[in-house]
């Protein structure tokens, strides 16, 4: 899956959200808290974290590439 920034970042647990995999922003913080989530390969525990162009984020099977 892939995903066009329109500003220079996004946070994760906005990323999630805008993108449908998660009904909530609140269940996506759990989901980040609990250590679900890897950003290019890592454990991301920060729910703000700043995603950029050429991070890739990793939750379940899915696979997001951001561009």
């Amino acid at each position: 899956m892939k995903f066009e920034l329109k500003q220079d970042y996004i946070e994760l647990f906005k990323l999630l959200k805008v993108l449908d995999l998660v009904d909530s922003g609140a269940h996506a913080k759990m989901l980040i808290a609990d250590g679900y989530v890897k950003r290019n390969s890592e454990v991301e525990l920060r729910k703000r974290a700043k995603i950029i162009s050429g991070d890739t984020i990793e939750i379940a099977e899915v696979i997001i590439e951001v561009k």
